[in-house]
């Protein structure tokens, strides 16, 4: 049997701000709300993937990684810059405006306001 994550919990002091802000930044498909008592924003990230956003008292944030293709990653990039989000190729700097990832040819971090971290990077 292949083994996939279904979904995960990303926590935030505002559930559905979160989820969109990270569906408009990576232009990804925001679903109604999800659970008993819709207290899950979700995202759909692909056929396999939702990030279900879930309103916490004190988020801990959460560290996310996403490996793209070149093009969807100049689209990311076109929309943090139009945002005017802050990013960078530094976890402990996402703001320094570069995107000369250690770990590929181009990779960035941004962060949303509930201290998540999301990390962006792309083999060309």
């Amino acid at each position: 049997m292949t083994i996939t994550l279904n979904h995960t919990i990303v926590p935030a002091a505002d559930h559905r701000e979160a989820a969109r802000f990270f569906a408009s930044i990576m232009g990804l498909e925001q679903l109604p709300p999800a659970g008993r008592t819709g207290h899950f924003a979700p995202v759909r990230v692909n056929e396999q993937l939702t990030l279900d956003f879930m309103t916490v008292a004190e988020p801990e944030g959460h560290h996310l990684a996403f490996d793209v293709d070149p093009a969807t990653f100049d689209q990311i990039l076109a929309r943090l810059r139009a945002a005017g989000v802050p990013y960078g190729s530094d976890p402990a700097h996402p703001d320094n405006g570069r995107i000369d990832h250690p770990l590929c040819p181009r990779g960035l971090f941004f962060a949303d306001a509930f201290r998540n971290l999301y990390e962006v990077m792309s083999p060309a």
